[in-house]
């Protein structure tokens, strides 16, 4: 039987817009403050799991819910089982969008909304291609299942609660990256970094506060300074800022002088993508006659942290001839009088480095006071490119795209994948689109999104009928 997949995506591109419209519209962030016995992660996250398996169900599949944490869609039978594993939950809105961030708009052929490129676009194209073999009633020799997660944003909760209670997959993938296919991910850890409270210089910050996530670039910076000096503070503020590559604006307020920055958010894999605000702010205030830990947490960051994803300040630099250099992502930065100040740094490392020895350096180079404490981590995953599930993807690949020359790629993003030893991350963001995910204006083109459709359609027939 010849399926021409293009053609089969094609026609379900009014229903699968449909159902990934109803699904963008639930703003899915995971939020602890509002978390219940009933909604662990918050209502958001419990909400979009309920509503993709709801469409599941409404589709003829079987489907599970597991703890409002994590759920399937199950189609086939087999000895062996083919997952592929989606997240329905997204990265916080943020500020600067130029739409409704969560009523998905459609613009020149890009869908917009939080969530269009990770991971409900990618993800419910790969659903589509679920439903198109089943639809076609292919025979499969495995079962398959398509697994969403509510908090991959985060920490994991809901994926992990899925591998505790049900049998591990033999093999599969996640749409929840780029093509042509990543099989390869650097280990990834957070470092927390804490400072004490005392500030009694000439110039006082009241507080600093920066960071949405750690895994996301700081796209803005607030501090409020107290000090006698307001005039110079200003006009050494719009100096600093028309040299460097962020806006900004000083507000006389009750507490003293507001100071905003506006830098370019990005996936905190590779800080590079984008502008942090956070650190720019420290630089700038830095120089200032702050005191004790005040004066030490500007610096810290200044002196050892800005512009230097490739941590040479701290002594840490590292690279791997396969999976590339070691980086870090300055993801939220705060102080303030009460609780001190504390930062989060995320790090994406290759095989050859391990997290305590991250641990080991940045607590030698810290002021004294300071404290520094490792979260827990992922360590590096790699699939040999010789492996049938990478062989088999990058020929649908190669096959629908004619792009016969790319190969397979390793990052510094964390997927689902990793969690399967046969597991790697395919697509859904082609090679020649923008990566906007974690930013304002999230976007995936709707061809894009449709032309995925297509590969998974095809992938997932062929993986689960190989022998």
């Amino acid at each position: 039987m010849t399926i021409d997949w293009s053609t089969e995506a094609a026609k379900r591109q009014d229903d699968y817009l449909a159902d990934l419209t109803t699904m963008l519209r639930v703003p899915s962030f995971r939020d602890d403050s509002q978390a219940t016995d009933d909604a662990p992660l918050g209502p958001g996250p419990k909400k979009a799991l309920e509503t993709f398996l709801a469409i599941a169900k409404r589709d003829g599949f079987k489907t599970k819910n597991i703890d409002n944490l994590v759920g399937y869609a199950e189609y086939g039978e087999g000895d062996e089982t083919l997952a592929v594993l989606a997240h329905v939950d997204t990265m916080p809105a943020g500020n600067g969008w130029d739409t409704d961030p969560f009523e998905p708009t459609i613009k020149d052929g890009k869908l917009y909304a939080r969530g269009a490129s990770d991971d409900k676009g990618p993800g419910m194209a790969a659903y589509y291609g679920l439903k198109m073999v089943k639809d076609l009633g292919l025979k499969l020799n495995k079962k398959v299942r398509f697994i969403v997660g509510t908090d991959e944003e985060s920490n994991w909760t809901g994926m992990k609660r899925y591998f505790e209670v049900e049998p591990a997959p033999t093999l599969g993938f996640s749409p929840d990256a780029e093509f042509p296919l990543i099989n390869g991910e650097k280990g990834n850890v957070s470092l927390q970094v804490h400072f004490g409270n005392t500030d009694t210089g000439d110039f006082n910050l009241v507080s600093f506060e920066s960071g949405l996530r750690e895994n996301m670039v700081p796209r803005e910076a607030v501090a409020v300074v107290s000090t006698d000096n307001n005039e110079q503070l200003a006009a050494d503020f719009t100096a600093y800022l028309d040299e460097q590559p962020v806006i900004g604006e000083l507000t006389v307020v009750d507490a003293g002088v507001r100071l905003e920055v506006i830098g370019k958010a990005a996936h905190g894999m590779e800080p590079r993508n984008g502008i942090n605000a956070g650190t720019y702010l420290a630089d700038f205030l830095q120089r200032y006659a702050f005191a004790g830990d005040a004066k030490n947490f500007l610096g810290f960051i200044a002196e050892k942290l800005h512009v230097d994803s490739r941590v040479e300040h701290l002594g840490l630099a590292f690279t791997d001839d396969v999976m590339g250099d070691l980086t870090m992502n300055v993801g939220l930065l705060h102080f303030d009088h009460q609780n001190g100040g504390d930062l989060t740094l995320n790090f994406r490392y290759p095989k050859g480095i391990e997290p305590a020895t991250l641990t080991k350096g940045v607590k030698a180079e810290l002021p004294a006071g300071a404290t520094v404490s490792q979260g827990d981590f992922m360590v590096p995953h790699y699939v040999d490119p010789e492996d049938p599930i990478v062989k088999d993807l990058m020929d649908v690949y190669r096959r629908q795209t004619g792009d016969v020359d790319s190969q397979p790629e390793i990052v510094g993003g964390g997927t689902y994948g990793r969690m399967m030893a046969r597991g790697v991350a395919f697509g859904a963001l082609f090679p020649h689109t923008e990566d906007t995910m974690h930013q304002a204006n999230e976007f995936q083109p709707v061809a894009d999104l449709m032309a995925a459709m297509s590969i998974y359609g095809e992938s997932i027939a062929v993986l689960a009928t190989d022998k």
